[in-house]
């Protein structure tokens, strides 16, 4: 599983910076704020990402993406767990593979491996299918906000 500690913090700060997050680092051993599900998963309040180095990469930006696809008056309002709406939760899904290939030495196919080792479940089997097979309805709800340029299916008909 990558960590937060296998890559550059710097990248992944700018990245969540781009869309008005702010990425805080949290020392070695201690309780992540806003954690969901404890340990070293990420956690988030507000337009804050709370991460160790021990943090997995895609706990990151799986909680980014909550944030990311908030508008500004509930986005202010999270504090551990941002949704209870299915739709939002897929769409974060999808995002969070998107934003993998922003991130120097993640990609998305690392992403897929990272999200189907931690446990993540989908219809198809793996996070890789659901993304190119089963999620245009998360493409279309992340077009509509302006988070990807268009509805998309990366295997081809």
């Amino acid at each position: 599983m990558l960590t937060l500690a296998d890559i550059d913090f710097d990248h992944a700060h700018a990245l969540l910076a781009r869309y008005g997050l702010a990425l805080v680092r949290v020392a070695d051993g201690d309780a992540i704020p806003g954690s969901y599900w404890g340990d070293s998963e990420a956690g988030i309040i507000a337009s804050t990402v709370y991460a160790r180095a021990d943090t997995p990469v895609h706990s990151m930006l799986h909680e980014a993406c909550h944030l990311i696809v908030l508008p500004p008056q509930r986005r202010a309002a999270v504090h551990t767990d941002a949704t209870d709406s299915v739709e939002e939760e897929d769409a974060v899904l999808v995002l969070q593979t998107v934003l993998a290939d922003a991130l120097p030495g993640v990609g998305r196919e690392r992403m897929y491996a990272d999200m189907d080792a931690w446990g993540y479940t989908f219809r198809l089997g793996s996070a890789k299918a659901y993304v190119e097979q089963d999620a245009q309805t998360s493409w279309q709800w992340l077009a509509e906000r302006g988070l990807v340029e268009a509805p998309q299916r990366t295997q081809a008909a």
